[in-house]
């Protein structure tokens, strides 16, 4: 079965529209980073997300917490009161929201890092 992100991203983009949301108040409701959020609202980077990302947004803006996981697959979303199949919660979609938690401290880490070298040069040059 295909991945349709671009549904993912168009049901995202159309349900902020409906809260009257931003992404970075979708970030912070869902604790997803905010370039997680813009990559996958604006469909940038097409990638494996974890089962807990897309629940985490899904939960966030008010559906079933398997909604976007169901457009993803081109499936039809489950009701908001639908009761909740921990089937999909297996050892390789915790490894999959672990390596995209990883992914984002390495990315942090690495902007700290060219941060602190442009503090650590200024510094240099007016000693």
């Amino acid at each position: 079965m295909s991945e349709d992100w671009s549904a993912v991203a168009k049901a995202i983009n159309e349900r902020l529209t409906e809260l009257g949301l931003n992404q970075r108040e979708l970030s912070e409701r869902s604790n997803i980073a905010l370039s997680i959020v813009r990559e996958i609202r604006n469909n940038t980077v097409q990638r494996r997300r974890s089962g807990r990302t897309l629940e985490a947004l899904s939960v966030a803006l008010g559906w079933h917490p398997r909604h976007l996981a169901a457009v993803l697959l081109g499936l039809t979303p489950p009701a908001p009161n639908d009761p909740v199949d921990l089937a999909g919660d297996s050892v390789p979609a915790r490894l999959a929201a672990i390596e995209d938690q990883l992914h984002e401290i390495t990315k942090r880490l690495e902007e700290m890092s060219a941060n602190l070298a442009t503090v650590i040069e200024r510094a240099n040059r007016e000693k």
